[in-house]
């Protein structure tokens, strides 16, 4: 199988260690995985603000670089739904828009073998025990894309629940929304801190040290609410905790 990893923009401008992780978690379960150096952004950013057609030539070449994969592996539950999701509604949109079915044709080869990484390891590997060791005490955050557009359910609890040391509590208000939605923390940037202090007050009532996500892009928002309630609680990504070993420092 030949399998290739969507970092996406995010992480790899500011969180590059979730992609070490992957790699390292990837390969350590036996699969060869592949950074394909063309890759650029999903167009997820362009489409949630409303430029819908500016989106367009980053989905094309998204699937450009990576159609010839068996799989794509991406660690962020928000992009993965911009591939899967709305992807194809970009070709639905330019089918009614009288300008055929070429864009449809163009990205449905990527569709259905982009998953996030717990989906891959599940469902594709057939594996929740990954043998990694991280002994802290943690609770999960589950993002709206991975939750709502992925439907992710229990898959990475089931990972982290079988992770030596770790002990995984139960997030209060789990299923409410952080706050970040993107540019939504930018417009609206008062209801977002808001939302954004209720989560991580929740995550504070359940004595955790750590509070574990699928995406980089909603721990940034609870990160740096975090740093502003100055919490001792820190915000990591569940590739970084399912790579920790008891042969290196847990994170």
């Amino acid at each position: 199988m030949r399998v290739a990893l969507f970092l996406t923009c995010v992480n790899d401008t500011l969180y590059p260690d979730t992609g070490r992780a992957v790699v390292k978690l990837l390969t350590k379960l036996g699969v060869d995985v592949d950074f394909p150096r063309g890759q650029s952004c999903c167009g997820q950013a362009h489409y949630n603000t409303g430029y819908r057609h500016e989106a367009e030539p980053l989905a094309r070449h998204f699937s450009d670089v990576f159609a010839p994969y068996d799989a794509i592996v991406t660690p962020s539950g928000s992009c993965g739904a911009m591939v899967r999701e709305l992807y194809p509604r970009l070709g639905e949109r330019a089918w009614a828009e009288g300008r055929g079915d070429a864009l449809a044709r163009t990205l449905a080869p990527v569709v259905p073998k982009t998953y996030e990484l717990t989906e891959f390891l599940v469902d594709v590997l057939g594996v929740t025990d990954v043998g990694a060791w991280y002994p802290h005490k943690v609770t999960y955050h589950p993002t709206c894309h991975g939750l709502r557009s992925l439907g992710l359910g229990d898959r990475p609890r089931r990972l982290l629940g079988a992770v030596k040391g770790l002990e995984l509590v139960e997030l209060p208000g789990a299923e409410e929304c952080c706050g970040f939605g993107g540019t939504f923390a930018v417009k609206n940037a008062e209801v977002s801190a808001a939302m954004g202090a209720d989560k991580v007050r929740s995550a504070e009532s359940t004595g955790a040290s750590v509070l574990c996500a699928a995406d980089n892009s909603c721990l940034m928002h609870i990160g740096g609410t975090m740093s502003r309630l100055r919490t001792a609680m820190r915000p990591v990504h569940i590739a970084e905790i399912l790579a920790s070993t008891e042969e290196e420092p847990a994170v």
